[in-house]
């Protein structure tokens, strides 16, 4: 019987030089797994590949050298602890996230729970081409967000708190922006800088600075053959009811205009940023 060898790339199985050997990627969702699972992944690569695994650049584990007719196998055995494969081809990948405010001091949202959700929502979606979403906690952005067709990153819409104040200036200095003064025994705020990085809300030793959580969403970021920044033109998102409007409305306009084998930015600029934008507004605005 003839190979199906879409089918097995759909599922993860990618052929690798060496005839009928097969890397395996797995699904790491935010860049987590548990030991137990750490520990059937090894056994998996010592019993049916080589004793070596690969981690990818996306947070992600491949396990090569898996041979055609230990494919199954391998899939149920792996199933059975706990550890799901991946998927190839033009679907919703595994998002990626970094540690954020769960570990991170500068994060500024819990990162993995909604990493997880986004997964959840859309994992293994079919879509016209491949599509990235990428989940980091703050504006050092250590997972790079605006690579990803859909980069989330963590942020805080701030206010100041003047009875808390002491006028120490310790906020003013960790401002890269240049948003906050002071003037007159207070401390001023201009909101057309800030770019809600909440160095003000973290580095003030008083909690005379208060930080909402919130979202801020960029599109069209790719890496790869075409290398192109994804673009951020929303306000911050509040609230994860707005942030899944508007991942569902990219992820619908993707699907409505982009051609076979063709990215999210291709299908953007092709159609253009100004009717993308002006679904992405509406979805942001209910």
């Amino acid at each position: 019987m003839a190979v199906n060898y879409k089918e097995l790339k759909n599922g993860g199985f990618m052929r690798q030089v060496q005839k009928n050997h097969f890397s395996l990627r797995l699904k790491v969702v935010g860049g987590n797994l548990s030991a137990a699972q750490l520990a059937v992944i090894a056994a998996i690569s010592e019993k049916y590949g080589d004793g070596h695994v690969h981690l990818t650049s996306r947070q992600g584990i491949e396990i090569p050298f898996i041979k055609l007719d230990d494919v199954d196998t391998v899939k149920a055995e792996l199933e059975d602890g706990g550890v799901n494969t991946g998927v190839c081809g033009p679907r919703v990948r595994t998002v990626t996230a970094c540690q954020g405010n769960a570990i991170c001091p500068s994060g500024c949202i819990d990162t993995y729970p909604l990493a997880v959700e986004i997964s959840d929502r859309y994992f293994g979606r079919e879509l016209p081409h491949k599509f990235k979403f990428g989940v980091t906690g703050c504006m050092n952005n250590c997972l790079k967000a605006e690579e990803n067709d859909l980069g989330v990153k963590g942020g805080y819409t701030v206010e100041w708190i003047q009875e808390a104040c002491t006028l120490c200036g310790v906020c003013t200095k960790a401002c890269r922006e240049g948003a906050l003064t002071q003037a007159d025994g207070k401390i001023l705020l201009d909101r057309d800088k800030c770019s809600n990085c909440g160095r003000c809300v973290k580095s003030c030793p008083f909690d005379a600075w208060k930080g909402e959580p919130g979202y801020l969403v960029s599109f069209g970021g790719t890496f790869g053959n075409l290398i192109a920044r994804g673009q951020q033109f929303l306000p911050i998102i509040r609230d994860k009811e707005t942030l899944f409007r508007v991942t569902d409305a990219a992820l619908d306009f993707f699907n409505r205009n982009a051609k076979p084998s063709e990215r999210f930015r291709v299908a953007i600029e092709r159609t253009g940023w100004d009717e993308f934008k002006r679904e992405m507004e509406a979805a942001y605005n209910g």
